[in-house]
């Protein structure tokens, strides 16, 4: 018995959508990213302009593998998706940064600029990895 004849077809159907892959693998991701700025910020007293970049790219390679393998699962080669995803996440790490530090600054509690910045991430994120970082190999006749 194969474990996906387990599964609900409307469950599978929906599953087979990559943008709700995306968002369930997100959502894992943030929740991980998101426990250890906890951690580092509120537990362990690390100020935030430097906990919420070691939060970001500590859940890098967690994101990365996971969006590879489960959400858009690409045959494009792991060399070139890491040097892209590397550049995004870059990119993304200054945006956060500036977002959760400026709400921080405005006096505003951290994890509203840390939800405004993933809502801003997922979306631009999204299209970058499914078109630019993990695009499907092209169809042989």
């Amino acid at each position: 018995m194969r474990l996906s004849s387990l599964v609900p077809r409307p469950v599978r159907r929906l599953w087979d959508n990559s943008a709700v892959r995306y968002l369930v693998v997100g959502g894992v991701a943030f929740l991980f990213d998101f426990g250890l700025l906890f951690v580092l910020h509120d537990l362990a007293q690390v100020d935030v302009i430097i906990a919420t970049p070691v939060a970001f790219l500590t859940s890098f390679a967690l994101t990365f593998v996971m969006q590879r393998t489960i959400t858009f699962k690409t045959g494009s080669g792991w060399g070139s998706s890491a040097v892209k995803y590397t550049t995004l996440v870059l990119f993304n790490t200054v945006a956060t940064t500036a977002i959760v530090t400026g709400i921080d600054a405005l006096g505003w509690p951290w994890a509203v600029g840390k939800a405004l910045a993933v809502a801003s991430t997922t979306v631009w994120n999204y299209f970058g990895y499914r078109y630019w970082i993990f695009p499907r190999a092209p169809e042989r006749e």
